[in-house]
């Protein structure tokens, strides 16, 4: 599949409609979706409203991207992960239907997606955009919902180099009539979000206008017109995981689900590599006094979120193993972690043809105040700093690509 079409990421939906159709467009068969654009968040508040409707006794779809550890964990069928035969046989009919007409490794595994979907039953399908929205594979669908998380700088390339022209991207997935959820906004993001919204009839429930969130007292509290919610702290650690939730706990709200579900939301979402603490496995064993996170953020929002979360914990020598790729704004992403970071230790990731050399992420780090040196491994650096300081918080970070590998090594 990898061989169908040159470059890796070309966005148009002309190559997805064409064998959608030749499918027997399966998108138009699949359950009710709700439908995530966004910079940060997606996954999160994704797992979030799967966690709350599947408490309410709701089957749910879901479609996430990139995958981790393994490809399966893309396409989720009714609340469990698609199996080897089933995914290996959808993949071989999308092959064989498409021919040897270009398209994009993830345009037709989305289209094997949206068989799967369409040949599931499920009350829900939860469809995560892959990158921007208006020409994303997944913009094919009307929904029932759709949710806009926080838009920030990131995909430059492909989205364009303003907050506004990537808002635009993400706000090409609302649709004519169709409720639309905004999380927190840059006011340039935000007044793009509501022109489009406007201008196609779409009614918006949107962050400090029309709904609230906020932690008191280490309580989440929820308001919008249907009242006060009063609940646990998200389940997933950090504080940007309080908006994440209260986009979610909006979708469930807006969808009639009472407060049973939305404490589901908050308190059972599992959402791997976003400040997951790792407690098994060798990597735990070679260091059993070092408390290890692992976080795939890699844009300035991210290290942002990394860093607010590093603040809240108790006080460590907190060390960065860090490997990331060369087409993210990685001195953006440094920034705000160098108040929080005793010493960064940069890696390549192992098997990626775009990682960024060990040395220019070093040199990454030393340009936004950070200590830094190299490591040829994850297990090297991990090796060193155990030795040096046995019961150090270690964050492995920079990128979902090294999560993955680690997640795989470490399983």
């Amino acid at each position: 599949m990898m061989t169908l079409h040159p470059k890796v990421i070309d966005l148009t939906l002309d190559r997805v409609h064409r064998l959608l159709g030749l499918l027997g467009n399966p998108e138009r068969a699949i359950p009710p979706a709700i439908h995530l654009a966004g910079t940060n968040g997606k996954g999160s508040t994704q797992a979030m409203i799967r966690a709350g409707l599947e408490a309410a006794g709701q089957r749910v779809h879901a479609y996430t991207s990139p995958h981790l550890a393994r490809f399966h964990e893309r396409i989720r069928l009714a609340g469990e992960l698609i199996g080897e035969p089933a995914l290996a046989a959808l993949l071989d009919e999308c092959v064989e239907r498409n021919g040897p007409d270009e398209i994009t490794f993830f345009e037709i595994t989305t289209c094997a997606a949206f068989l799967a979907f369409a040949r599931t039953s499920a009350d829900w399908t939860l469809l995560e955009v892959g990158l921007g929205g208006r020409l994303d594979a997944t913009n094919v669908i009307t929904p029932r919902l759709s949710i806009i998380t926080p838009v920030s700088m990131d995909h430059e390339a492909f989205l364009g180099d303003t907050i506004a022209k990537i808002a635009g991207e993400k706000a090409g997935i609302i649709k004519r009539g169709i409720p639309v959820i905004v999380g927190p906004q840059h006011p340039d993001g935000l007044a793009v979000i509501e022109a489009t919204a406007a201008r196609l009839g779409a009614p918006l429930l949107a962050h400090g206008q029309h709904w609230q969130v906020w932690e008191e007292r280490g309580r989440l509290i929820y308001q919008d017109e249907h009242g006060l919610l009063d609940l646990p702290l998200p389940n997933l650690p950090g504080p940007h995981q309080i908006q994440n939730a209260g986009a979610a706990l909006t979708a469930l709200r807006h969808l009639g689900h009472d407060e049973a579900a939305c404490e589901a939301a908050v308190t059972r979402a599992e959402w791997p590599a976003r400040m997951q603490r790792l407690r098994r496995g060798p990597l735990v064993d070679m260091a059993p006094q070092v408390e290890l996170w692992l976080d795939g953020g890699h844009n300035p929002a991210g290290g942002e979120a990394v860093a607010s979360t590093l603040a809240r914990m108790p006080a460590r020598q907190t060390h960065l193993i860090c490997g990331m790729l060369n087409t993210k704004d990685v001195t953006g992403y440094m920034r705000p972690l160098a108040p929080q970071v005793t010493q960064l230790h940069a890696v390549s990731i192992p098997g990626e043809k775009n990682t960024l050399p060990a040395e220019a992420t070093r040199d990454a780090a030393q340009s936004a105040g950070i200590d830094a040196t190299t490591a040829d491994s994850v297990a090297g650096a991990l090796a060193t700093i155990a030795a040096k300081d046995p019961q150090a918080r270690v964050l492995i970070c920079g990128s979902l690509y090294l999560a993955g590998s680690i997640l795989r090594e470490n399983g």
